[in-house]
């Protein structure tokens, strides 16, 4: 599993990354995460709102920096 995320180096990119990271680790899951902050990396997924989250190649949020425990319901949604 790759999970990116997207966004320009704010802190609420810092953020999602931390909890990404936490929520990988309480569901005991590995996954390869990167952060991609080129502005031509990031239109390829056409996401205008920062950050964002992909999982697999599919944007899954954008705008929003959710809860450790939003983002491990998001990963169990995904089938992972």
């Amino acid at each position: 599993m790759v999970i990116k995320i997207l966004g320009a180096g704010c802190s609420s990119c810092a953020q999602l990354e931390k909890n990404t990271k936490e929520a990988l680790e309480r569901l005991g899951l590995e996954a390869q995460v990167v952060k991609i902050s080129d502005i031509q990396d990031i239109l390829a997924y056409s996401v205008m709102s920062f950050p964002a989250l992909v999982i697999d190649e599919n944007v899954v949020l954008y705008g929003q920096n959710p809860t450790v425990e939003e983002l491990m319901q998001l990963i169990r949604d995904r089938g992972l």
